[in-house]
């Protein structure tokens, strides 16, 4: 409005100040409709120019925003190319990169509460090797000798060659000498890592990528050891995994093409025939009531089979089964029982 008003003046003034027309007295009504008409086009035709102007400067921004648009969709491209070269090339230099939180040469259970263990995995199988062509197991995985057994134990020699089981990347090769002996461990591109203990020689170097097949070392006697054989462990994030519900010695393959991982129920066939029954019916919230958190018990001085399964609920014929032992086995201070 004060726009309005300002140029309404403008034409007032200019047409008192023609004293060609005024004679001292009111002004032609034909003359002033005349002049005013005259400046409403001059001033339509300048704001025609600057309307053209504004919007050529609006079609101009569009269409260079228009150019741009495809540059800037190809430089994203570009960008998810070049990041998932980078993903998948970091996952080929670390195996299981999605699953672990690091890559460490230091020790063989390194994980801990560093990591989340999946309620469930599935681990393929295919594509394997089996350690050794030996087919005798001389002890099983489970409670033995005051201890746990992590792993089987496959009759080798000294000096028979011991192979990777899948493709994957060393990250260990040391000595323990109460322990493992010479040991590698690798782990695989499916995410399990697996331990080769007692080994006479290592044939490989941490860091160093093997394939399946490939020969890491040679059997012996070496560490904790009473005779020449195989260690063998197969673990998931620190996880033990019975190995017998992977590889079938005597048969020298696999037991199937994949391995479903749950969460507590890896290493004794009762308690992953619940947990499996479980996920089976749809019950996933009890799947960890299922696997369950295996109880152990200590030998005291006193202790006795009977008094061991009314403290836990559990018979006495199921205390020893699945301990391995007797109903007249000797208890020894110290010992661990498993109890569930």
């Amino acid at each position: 409005m004060s726009f309005v008003y300002s140029l309404l003046c403008i034409i007032f003034t200019r047409i008192f100040l023609i004293k060609d027309y005024v004679h001292g007295a009111i002004p032609d009504l034909l003359i002033i409709k005349k002049i005013i008409l005259i400046m409403i086009l001059k001033y339509l035709k300048t704001v025609s120019i600057a309307v053209f102007a504004m919007v050529s400067v609006n079609s101009s921004a569009q269409d260079l925003l228009a150019k741009q648009a495809p540059i800037d969709r190809k430089l994203k491209a570009v960008d998810s190319v070049a990041l998932i070269r980078q993903i998948e090339s970091e996952q080929a230099f670390y195996p299981a990169y999605t699953l672990y939180p690091e890559w460490s040469n230091d020790r063989v259970h390194a994980y801990g509460s560093k990591v989340t263990v999946p309620d469930t995995f599935r681990i393929d199988l295919t594509g394997f090797c089996m350690p050794t062509n030996h087919t005798k197991i001389t002890s099983k995985c489970g409670p033995r000798w005051r201890r746990m057994h992590n792993g089987l134990d496959i009759k080798v020699y000294i000096g028979d060659t011991i192979k990777a089981a899948f493709d994957g990347r060393v990250r260990i090769v040391r000595y323990e000498r109460a322990g493992y002996g010479k040991y590698v461990v690798i782990r695989h591109d499916n995410g399990l890592e697996t331990i080769y203990g007692h080994l006479s020689k290592q044939l490989v170097k941490e860091d160093e990528f093997v394939k399946a097949g490939d020969v890491i070392g040679l059997g012996g006697n070496t560490g904790r050891s009473t005779g020449s054989h195989l260690h063998f462990e197969t673990r998931l994030l620190g996880q033990v995994i019975n190995p017998e519900f992977l590889f079938d010695f005597p048969k020298q393959d696999i037991v199937s093409d994949n391995y479903l991982f749950i969460k507590g129920a890896n290493m004794y066939s009762h308690q992953r025939a619940r947990a499996l029954a479980a996920i089976k019916k749809g019950n996933y919230k009890q799947v960890v009531a299922a696997s369950g958190d295996i109880k152990y018990h200590k030998i005291r001085r006193g202790d006795t089979l009977g008094a061991i399964s009314r403290r836990y609920n559990i018979s006495i014929s199921r205390l020893c089964k699945i301990n391995g032992i007797k109903t007249n086995t000797t208890l020894r201070i110290g010992q661990v029982l498993r109890c569930s």
